[in-house]
């Protein structure tokens, strides 16, 4: 990463003038400066120069002292950082809606504040510094301990600040900090000096500050110019999730909840228990990759451990979370890995962390995306001389669909024209420089097939535009490419729209179009720097039939319809020997074994075409249905005239019902309120241990809520209650879950007003978040319809949580205090040292459980 310049260091600046500027005053001409007390002590007579702010010789920063109070010190007295969410920083600052009461920057951006001494104030005699610190051994060289001394004009580039108000003992001020600052919780400090001695205000936690990466600023790394996706890929607190197949496009809401009470900690803390420098956490690149690495358990205790082999009675079964916030929470509170995650868990988790953090992040799908196992850039498939599938050899994969996430900033680490979205893939699947982590990566890099470029370009281009080779075994033991399949990989590629809940589609940042020559080109470049450069100088196959594959939509429990279509493109007839075989699969490409296979003779007429129907039913799937509802239908064949080979999977799905959500009464910020759930059983099988989860960003609901046993075809109705806890339009999202049935979601959008206010001298209390562990849903299930949309009465509004009142008091300091040394959360990486069962991890290059649709 760039070595940070020093150069703008805190405490190694020239003298600077200590002239108050009021506001609206025009300025006047040269003056002679008055010589005060500080020129008759140079920096050997007194210990310390008028520009030396740092330490003292044995001083530790951020480990104070009780200070000695002597007569005519300048002791700071009060301090008021204008830190509620109403204030005009917060406000500023795009921090308002952090559910926090500290106060929450963005770099490279001014914020106001206002010191309270004992003593009038005097420019002339008195000299202050702000401290800003971070880490757990903060140092001026590495730009985790900031000296800002009070009275440098205002400087874009560096921290400084100014006087622009004084009163009878305060003074405001006017502080800019640098867009390139180390992001995190910095501890606050104020030093003064006098003829009596210099002063050092202790550390309070009240005045701790965070400070995020800043999209709205030009100098920083990750600005973004576009107001709308600066709302949409920072400001939103919850998002579209897209799955299932590319001709079956499902999609969830997932709440996101990045300004929730306690998340911007959890995040924090994520990048403590990586051990990352917090030298190192200015850079977004670096700061990008170690998230990478973390949201998975592999290798470093990191959030969710990925789990694909079915089994989740350990834990969470994938589907049922419905958003980041009690997964966050959780391993914050317990420091282990939750159970479990799959990909778009992953890329929630991600958009969460990121977007908390300022970096502008969004959740992206591609579908039919390959997973490349031996830095071939292309997708292997190896047939024996019947044409039959050698599993033990097809270690390539192709996913129904996988999640990762774009995110946003400037690639100072590239050559010129790789800014922009960048690839971070969150979801173990192979290792980049021995750690379980993917990106971030150019998209630019990967749509012209530059898979040279840091970092991982190859696996990322191989899972979006690599081909499909086909491969059949010869009489002396050697394979023979027989077909190429060219458009078969990254599909609708998509993302939630800005400012709408519709799909976007952004395949054409990812690849050039399909067949075209920059496409082409784009493929054979990458093929260059793969294992299997050759198997483009020598194309023998032909392809005078095609394939395709019609899917009637069903849902779990019904029959499905399938119909394969030969199309003759020559002008003579063609007699088609076909296998179709059927299996169930996870979204990973895992596939079980075929239940089902049919043999067909087919004769397609010349120019024209056949269509060859195929029924699954209920009861043949059943027994063998997976995750997801995913099958897929694999077709081999042989043209009899001219010997062309006839390859191609489809893979589909089975659609599940939605919850239906319905709010029974006003959403009021404090006040409980209720909703009302329905769903009815598809399947003629009773669902055992049901369970709900709900979540909502600025809601308190409970985790989850036990329902029990489902009957056949059997409707269910219940209420649930939750209390609002911040203002505007919020999202309720609610999942159902149990071993027969999964990927049940629904959504509710509750426009939540703010209430009169409780009392005429204090504005309205935020309510406390609420986590109950675990609540049974009432009334219990089983009505065949819904009970009456009654609105619940009032209820006593949920214990408040102390909210500052608007334009608070300046706080009290507390200078006899004695503070402790802050214990750094970096520490938290040496615990915990138990390591949860990693079940079904995905796809470790050479793991036996790859094959066994444990992971990929």
């Amino acid at each position: 990463m760039p070595v940070a310049d020093t150069r703008g260091d805190a405490g190694r600046w020239t003298n600077v003038s200590y002239r108050v500027r009021q506001p609206n005053q025009p300025e006047t001409g040269p003056r002679r400066k008055k010589r005060n007390w500080f020129h008759k002590c140079c920096a050997c007579c007194s210990g310390q120069g008028d520009d030396d702010w740092g330490p003292s010789p044995g001083e530790v920063p951020g480990a104070r002292r009780e200070p000695v109070i002597r007569e005519g010190m300048l002791v700071v007295s009060g301090v008021d950082l204008m830190s509620g969410r109403s204030s005009s920083n917060r406000r500023a600052h795009h921090t308002n809606e952090f559910e926090y009461e500290n106060l929450i920057l963005r770099r490279g951006q001014p914020f106001d504040m206002k010191l309270q001494f004992r003593q009038p104030y005097d420019p002339e005699e008195h000299r202050i510094c702000l401290e800003f610190l971070i880490g757990p051994s903060p140092q001026t060289s590495k730009g985790t301990y900031i000296l800002v001394p009070v009275g440098k004009a205002m400087d874009g580039g560096l921290w400084s600040a100014e006087v622009t108000d004084t009163g009878t003992n305060t003074i405001s001020l006017r502080v800019n900090t640098s867009p390139n600052a180390v992001i995190g919780k910095y501890q606050f400090g104020v030093k003064t000096r006098t003829k009596a001695g210099e002063y050092q205000m202790p550390f309070d936690p009240r005045y701790d500050i965070y400070i995020l990466f800043n999209p709205w600023c030009k100098q920083d790394p990750v600005y973004l110019d576009q107001t709308g996706w600066l709302d949409e890929y920072v400001l939103n607190e919850s998002g579209r999730i897209y799955y299932g197949t590319e001709t079956q496009i499902g999609e969830r809401t997932w709440n996101y909840a990045q300004f929730d009470q306690g998340i911007l900690d959890a995040c924090l803390y994520v990048l403590d228990r990586r051990g990352m420098p917090h030298a190192s956490r200015g850079d977004p690149i670096m700061v990008s990759r170690v998230v990478s690495a973390m949201v998975n358990s592999l290798d470093d205790n990191g959030v969710l451990v990925g789990n694909w082999t079915g089994d989740y009675s350990r834990g969470t079964n994938p589907s049922a979370w419905v958003g980041s916030r009690d997964i966050l929470l959780k391993y914050h509170k317990t420091g282990y890995p939750v159970l479990y995650g799959q990909c778009w868990v992953f890329a929630g988790v991600v958009t969460t962390v990121l977007r908390c953090l300022g970096i502008p992040t969004r959740t992206v799908t591609n579908y039919n995306s390959a997973h490349d196992t031996d830095v071939s850039l292309t997708m292997d498939i190896y047939f024996d001389e019947n044409m039959k599938p050698l599993e033990n050899l097809n270690a390539d994969s192709v996913w129904n669909f996988h999640v990762w996430n774009d995110c946003w900033m400037k690639r100072p680490d590239l050559p010129s024209g790789f800014d922009g979205w960048q690839v971070v893939d969150a979801t173990p699947q192979e290792s980049s420089s021995g750690i379980f982590c993917c990106g971030p990566c150019s998209v630019e890099a990967i749509k012209n097939g530059l898979v040279y470029m840091k970092y991982d370009a190859s696996f990322c281009f191989a899972e979006v535009n690599s081909d499909k080779v086909y491969w059949q075994r010869q009489s002396d033991g050697s394979f023979k490419i027989v077909y190429v399949e060219e458009k078969a990989i990254g599909h609708l590629i998509s993302t939630k729209a800005v400012g709408s809940n519709q799909r976007h589609d952004v395949t054409d940042i990812y690849k050039h179009p399909e067949g075209s020559e920059a496409e082409r080109k784009a493929v054979e470049t990458a093929a260059k720097h793969g294992t299997k450069a050759h198997i483009y100088t020598n194309k023998e196959w032909g392809d005078d039939i095609s394939v395709t594959v019609d899917t009637q939509e069903a849902y779990t429990g019904q029959d499905i319809s399938l119909r394969v279509i030969l199309k003759n493109r020559s002008s003579m007839p063609r007699s088609v020997s076909l296998n179709l075989f059927v299996a169930v699969m996870y979204y990973t490409g895992v596939t079980g074994s075929n239940f089902k296979q049919e043999k067909r003779e087919v004769q397609v007429p010349a120019s024209g075409s056949q269509a060859v129907p195929m029924v699954v039913s209920y009861a043949e799937y059943k027994p063998h249905l997976v995750d997801q509802g995913a099958m897929k239908l694999s077709i081999s064949g042989k043209v009899a005239e001219t010997g062309q080979v006839i390859a191609k999977e489809h893979t589909f799905r089975l659609r599940t019902p939605d919850l239906t959500l319905t709010l029974l009464g006003p959403a009021i910020v404090g006040q409980e309120t209720q909703v009302q759930i329905v769903f009815k059983n598809p399947l003629p099988v009773t669902l055992t241990g049901a369970i709900f989860h709900m979540e909502g960003s600025g809601l308190s609901t409970p985790n989850t809520m036990t329902v029990g046993n489902i009957g056949p075809h059997q409707t269910v109705t219940l209420r649930q209650t939750f209390t609002p806890l911040r203002a505007g339009q919020r999202q309720l999202v609610a999942s159902l879950d149990s071993p027969q049935l999964s990927q049940v979601h629904g959504v509710l959008t509750i426009e939540v007003t703010q209430g009169p206010p409780r009392g005429p001298s204090s504005a309205s209390p935020a309510p406390v978040r609420g986590s109950p562990a675990r609540g049974r849903a009432s009334p219990a299930h089983g009505r065949a319809s819904p009970a009456p949309a009654r609105a619940s009465p009032a209820p006593s509004p949920a214990p408040a949580r102390a909210s500052p009142a608007p334009s608070p008091a300046l706080t009290r300091a507390s200078p006899a205090r004695q503070p402790t040394g802050r214990s750094s959360p970096a520490n938290a990486r040496r615990s915990p040292a138990r390591q949860p069962d990693p079940r079904g991890s995905p796809n470790v290059r050479g793991s036996p459980a790859v094959r066994a649709g444990r992971g990929v």
